[in-house]
């Protein structure tokens, strides 16, 4: 009997590890770590990023060099992306408004995610009344569309670089304080923090040593659809003319700059917007990829 009983349980546990190893190859056929699907938005987004690293190094022309002489030309050997109003090389000018859109983006998803991360942690984890008037507040303000507060706020605030990281994450944040809030009441009632609780562990410590890095990959996921999002609001704020006028501007006001000669010189506009384009799509399938990867309920809608 002693024997039937261990050689039952032996074959029980063979079971469990040729089913374990079995999804685990089938995820790993259905997400490769390195598809075409993760390598070209990867790829597109590391020239983007060496764009706004060293734009001095990789721009063939001066971006502040006028020249009276190739005002509006169309792209050539000489001007791959032909040339603005004032006779600025364009590619010239994309590159080194990477610096300036990818770092709007960044900071502006880092903010709202700090911020509403915060907000949502802090409420999903003690309740009660600082819950409910904080989530009221975040309904009220993810009920108001967020292109129309993005523009206020930076109406208010006034046109700037920085005006505009601060309207951009502040009307992320309230995304990231309902994901949060949700990841945080379902730790916040798991046995191993009442075990903590009952130790004596503090409120901040268990929020920061136990609730956070279980929520940080669902947090992890949402930022990386924020920046995203914060690159388009951002370039759309830019293109009507909240961002400060220099003599490097980002994508979104290059677009705004071109919009006037569109019937004449269509690169002008075009080619800023394809590089706002070729970035939000990348940045999004590399979200996605890193979806697949890190959330778990894939795995328990996978077919058996």
């Amino acid at each position: 009997m002693l024997n039937r009983t261990v050689g039952t349980r032996e074959a029980r546990e063979s079971i469990a590890i040729a089913k374990d190893e079995t999804s685990a190859s089938t995820r790993e056929r259905r997400n490769p770590p390195w598809s075409v699907a993760v390598a070209l938005p990867a790829l597109v987004i590391a020239v983007i990023a060496l764009c706004a690293l060293a734009p001095d190094w990789l721009s063939p022309y001066d971006p502040t060099d006028f020249d009276t002489d190739a005002i509006l030309r169309p792209p050539s050997l000489a001007h791959w992306m032909g040339t603005d109003h004032f006779g600025r090389d364009v590619l010239s000018l994309v590159i080194h408004g990477a610096r300036r859109s990818v770092l709007m983006g960044a900071l502006a998803a880092l903010l709202g995610a700090a911020l509403g991360g915060a907000i949502g942690l802090v409420c999903g984890y003690f309740g009660g009344a600082l819950d409910l008037v904080a989530m009221r507040f975040v309904d009220l303000w993810l009920s108001a569309p967020p292109i129309l507060l993005a523009i206020l706020i930076a109406t208010a605030l006034g046109p700037g670089f920085w005006s505009i990281i601060l309207a951009v994450g502040g009307v992320g944040a309230p995304r990231y304080a309902r994901l949060m809030r949700a990841q945080s009441l379902a730790v916040a009632r798991r046995p191993f923090i009442e075990a903590a609780r009952a130790i004596g562990v503090g409120d901040g410590a268990i929020l920061l040593r136990h609730v956070l890095p279980h929520a940080f990959s669902a947090l992890l996921v949402m930022a990386t659809f924020g920046v995203a999002d914060s690159i388009l609001t951002g370039a759309a704020l830019g293109f009507i003319g909240l961002d400060v006028v220099d003599d490097r501007p980002d994508w979104g006001f290059l677009t705004h700059q071109g919009r006037g000669y569109i019937t004449v010189a269509w690169w002008f506009a075009a080619f800023p917007g394809f590089a706002v384009t070729a970035l939000v799509m990348s940045v999004n399938l590399l979200g996605d990829a890193l979806r697949d990867r890190l959330d778990p309920r894939l795995e328990a809608r996978e077919p058996r």
